[in-house]
């Protein structure tokens, strides 16, 4: 994949930072993109910018090449901030060949009439409206590459999608929003040689997981291994991996799927 540029959202820590690395891996620049930011609604931290600047470092590590990896500081709630940091790809190495709607936040932990409204805002303003944000600025960009075209732009649903979560409504809804958009984005691409795929992970170590186990009273996050039938926590380089897949060759007979890395969440 020399030569490609993928543009990565949430990319200080979990899903983000591994997906990161993993396209680095496949050849892949990479523009790193986080808010690095917390949000005054949400009651557990965001990425850091220490983070965000730990994962540029290993990619560029990893590549032998300290350009390969950038960061790139926005907000996905903001169309503006999104156009912007597709713009910079696009200046930094002359062009988009895949874009990853990968930034997700959680919030809830009571039935959703006694969510307070700001928390519900934000759950469905990033995991939702970010997607949503990201394609309208990501799309025109990956269609300016000339034809034969082989864009991707791939986004991070969840087995909550299908699966009704008590306490975790909002986050259902809007995740199950990603699914529909990523179905009707990929007939409005058709034949543009440009795909859209979602990824669906199930209960994956991450700071959202911690986050969930402390909605649910629960004393660790590994508590939610029982519920899948792997039995374990899925590790964020596993949905990674199916994502820079997804992103490559590999992935070129498949438009409008919604891909299970759950460990067996959904069945």
């Amino acid at each position: 994949m020399a030569g490609r540029v993928a543009l990565v959202t949430g990319a200080a820590r979990g899903i983000g930072a591994a997906t990161v690395l993993a396209l680095v891996d496949d050849g892949w620049s990479v523009l790193a993109v986080d808010v690095v930011e917390d949000n005054p609604h949400l009651p557990y931290p965001m990425g850091t910018r220490e983070e965000l600047d730990a994962v540029v470092a290993e990619g560029n590590r990893r590549a032998g090449d300290a350009g390969r990896v950038r960061a790139f500081v926005a907000d996905v709630r903001d169309p503006v901030a999104m156009d912007a940091a597709v713009l910079a790809a696009e200046r930094t190495w002359g062009g988009l060949d895949a874009a990853l709607a990968v930034a997700g936040v959680i919030a809830g932990g009571a039935p959703l009439w006694e969510v307070p409204p700001a928390q519900q805002q934000a759950v469905l303003d990033v995991n939702l409206g970010g997607v949503v944000s990201l394609a309208r600025a990501a799309v025109p960009a990956l269609l300016r590459r000339p034809a034969p075209r082989s864009g991707r732009f791939l986004a991070v649903a969840s087995a909550a999608a299908t699966r009704g979560l008590p306490m975790l409504a909002v986050y259902c809804a809007a995740k199950a929003g990603v699914t529909g958009l990523i179905r009707a984005l990929a007939v409005e691409l058709g034949g543009t040689g440009v795909t859209a795929n979602a990824v669906s992970p199930g209960s994956t170590a991450t700071p959202i997981l911690d986050e969930s186990a402390q909605l649910y009273g629960l004393a660790d996050a590994k508590a939610f291994a029982a519920q899948q039938p792997m039995r374990r926590l899925l590790d964020p380089g596993e949905i990674a991996a199916v994502l820079a897949f997804l992103a490559g060759p590999g992935g070129s007979g498949m438009t409008g799927a919604v891909v299970p890395v759950d460990g067996g969440l959904a069945l």
